[in-house]
């Protein structure tokens, strides 16, 4: 592919480790002909090859960060990739048994209220929970969902009208209710501005949560326009900005 090989006993990996971050599945991917020049063909290349070793959805579970570099620049022991399975195995192993039962109930949770001004001088509001912001467990829930809901703000300032506040609350008590905290779904918060609702939750898993959200989307296809994405992200990096707004 792209004019090089992709030899599983030719490539080697080492693990990054992160001290603040230490559930985080860092990998780089040594490659013997790598250069940078040559970078986006081969991380590609290996991309594909990781898809077919260990298979694609188990790639996005496992792995958190991947790299690739070349054996002079290389900063770890190297470890043949014929270990790899067996290293994410364990990595998940040990992830499983340490957070499994991690829970958090928001009943007794703080929200706080975030408001400004857009570039457009329009105004942003967002309610947000910032009990769980602070919260050491968020690892358990390694899985972010971003729902957008537009609508047509444009005689309003960018926010909705009281019909349209009223729905989108309606939606968002109903998903909640298909996806409580003590399953492992948290309502992180909500954003407002510019003829979008932005709403954010963690989960211990994705697979339930885009069945409940795709069965809604479906029963308010014809009142509300929906979208959204599901990604990992085990530190909610996604919510720094409001970590510095407390601050």
């Amino acid at each position: 592919m792209y004019g090089f090989t992709f030899d599983i006993k030719d490539m080697f990996f080492y693990p990054i480790q992160h001290r603040y971050h230490p559930d985080e599945v860092d990998i780089v991917i040594v490659h013997p002909d790598y250069t940078e020049e040559h970078k986006a063909n081969i991380s590609h290349g290996i991309e594909i090859f990781l898809d077919n070793y260990i298979g694609e959805l188990n790639s996005i579970i496992a792995i958190d960060n991947l790299n690739v570099t070349s054996k002079e620049l290389a900063t770890e022991e190297l470890i043949p990739l014929l270990k790899l399975k067996d290293y994410l195995i364990w990595r998940e192993k040990e992830f499983v048994e340490k957070y499994t039962d991690v829970r958090h109930l928001t009943a007794d949770d703080t929200y706080t209220a975030f408001e400004g001004t857009l570039e457009n001088d329009l105004p942003i509001f967002a309610i947000i929970n910032t009990t769980l912001l602070d919260w050491d467990g968020k690892a358990s829930h390694p899985w972010i969902v971003t729902l957008k809901i537009s609508y047509d703000g444009t005689a309003t300032n960018g926010m909705p009208d009281q019909e349209t506040y009223d729905l989108m609350d309606k939606y968002e008590e109903e998903l909640m209710n298909s996806l409580p905290n003590d399953i492992g779904f948290l309502n992180i918060g909500r954003e407002t501005a510019d003829s979008l609702r932005e709403i954010y939750l963690a989960c211990t898993e994705f697979r339930k949560a885009s069945r409940a959200i795709d069965r809604l989307i479906e029963q308010y296809r014809e009142i509300l326009q929906i979208d959204y994405s599901i990604y990992k992200d085990k530190y909610w990096k996604t919510f720094e900005r409001f970590y510095k707004q407390i601050e």
